[in-house]
């Protein structure tokens, strides 16, 4: 078989303008829509689908996404009454920056070792009232040998030190709430009391209205079972140093997301990532399905 039986991209639309590409050897595929955050809307990976999507919200281009994997940048969470203050100069920010709803450009597909698309963003009007920053996003979603791995390169266009959060948000399909995780983080924030506790690996997210961090590990990766017994397996740049678990009740999905720094990171001005003028800061995320 040829590299290019092997990898195969096509387009149609469904609401939006998509983008599916499929490796064959491994039954593996990913959907991304450019027009909606760049969004990764499926990922399913030796033929599970890995990804939770609420389809009304995705069609719906008034409505933040409930579903597949929101890019999160330049913060993760919320800031304090929605805003932040830099240079003396107060900006608002709606939850989880501008990224994920801003229209992305396609740069370019392929399919000859692997199947990729590459998509961009750009500082526009838009995102510089909320974040005075020029910037540009490169971030390329690559499948091969049924990992999904998604290579990001956020570049400061600006005159001076950019800084920013790094985050992702996406949404497992599973019935239960009530995973173990394998991480060695030992603590976690509760943001139901704002407490912090021990973490043992298990985390009951049924009954939770508020999300959970995981707040100490060292290893750059974790594991959880999705169905059919198998398990999920992120792993990513070490500069993501949490690890945000949240569900909503009567929902099938469970949230597992990477972020750089947490909550109104903006607002304390600590653990943020500084991109210095010119500069271009290089991440990664991989998704992987194990038996």
């Amino acid at each position: 078989m040829s590299a290019n039986e092997n990898y195969t991209i096509s387009t149609y639309t469904d609401g939006f303008p998509l983008y599916e590409l499929k490796e064959r050897d491994t039954d593996s595929s990913f959907v991304v829509c450019p027009q909606r955050g760049g969004i990764l809307t499926s990922c399913r990976l030796h033929g599970q689908e890995l990804l939770y999507l609420d389809r009304d919200t995705f069609l719906n281009p008034q409505a933040n996404i409930r579903g597949g994997n929101p890019i999160l940048f330049p913060i993760a969470g919320q800031l304090v009454n929605g805003e932040y203050e830099w240079n003396g100069q107060v900006y608002p920010m709606k939850n989880h920056g501008v990224a994920r709803t801003a229209e992305w450009e396609v740069v370019e597909t392929g399919s000859s070792d692997s199947a990729f698309i590459t998509l961009s963003l750009r500082s526009n009007a838009e995102t510089l009232a909320a974040y005075p920053f020029e910037f540009e996003l490169v971030f390329t979603y690559r499948l091969k040998d049924g990992v999904l791995s998604l290579e990001q390169q956020y570049r400061n266009l600006s005159a001076e030190p950019m800084p920013m959060v790094a985050g992702f948000h996406p949404y497992f399909a599973t019935e239960s709430k009530n995973l173990t995780y394998d991480t060695d983080a030992t603590r976690m924030l509760d943001y139901n009391d704002k407490q912090e506790k021990p973490f043992d690996g298990y985390l009951k997210l049924e009954g939770m209205v508020e999300s959970a961090a995981l707040l100490n590990a060292d290893k750059p990766e974790i594991v959880f079972p999705l169905a059919q017994g198998r398990s999920v397996r992120l792993s990513y740049s070490e500069q993501f140093r949490y690890v945000v678990l949240w569900s909503v009740e009567g929902k099938p999905f469970v949230c597992v997301e990477p972020w750089t720094a947490l909550n109104e990171a903006l607002n304390h001005k600590k653990e943020l990532l500084m991109v210095a003028p010119g500069d271009t800061l290089e991440l990664a995320l991989n998704f992987a399905l194990e038996a």
